[in-house]
């Protein structure tokens, strides 16, 4: 990834087709994207947040044209002198350019409780954000929205 901006509340990076993967070792085992060693087709501008329970990513294809938007329900990120952390909870929302939102991975937010991967505090925190989320769409005023006019 390559840090296309850093305030220290808000931490933008981007990712580029062709871009390594490494997955650490986790009790819970693999990573479901392990077999694969490098990013799509894809560029990605994810955006991070201190303190938020999800991230924002903003998709482009091979030539540069926007996709959607997407917003990834995940632990805040942790910062470390190699990167940053953070922890996928598995519930997803696209945005498409023309407004339209769809949900994804709904279940997986269940079957990660059910299997111990988060408790119930995570799940409500999980919901709680995707709350928000909704209510800033809904309002027009989501923080991201400074970053429409961005491309790769």
């Amino acid at each position: 990834m390559t840090v296309v901006s850093d305030d220290g509340a808000t931490l933008a990076v981007r990712l580029d087709p062709g871009s390594g993967f490494t997955f650490p070792s986790h009790p819970f085992g693999a990573h479901p994207w392990s077999s694969r060693a490098a990013w799509g087709s894809t560029a990605v501008l994810q955006l991070h947040r201190a303190g938020d329970h999800y991230s924002v990513w903003k998709f482009f294809d091979c030539a540069g044209t926007f996709l959607h938007w997407y917003v990834n329900f995940e632990a805040p990120i942790v910062r470390g002198p190699e990167g940053f952390e953070t922890n996928d909870h598995g519930l997803d929302l696209i945005v498409h350019p023309d407004g339209r939102r769809e949900w994804k991975d709904v279940a997986d937010l269940h079957w990660q409780r059910v299997t111990g991967r988060i408790d119930e505090g995570t799940v409500g925190r999980v919901l709680a954000a995707a709350a928000d989320v909704t209510a800033q769409l809904d309002a027009n005023a989501h923080w991201w929205s400074r970053w429409d006019g961005w491309t790769p």
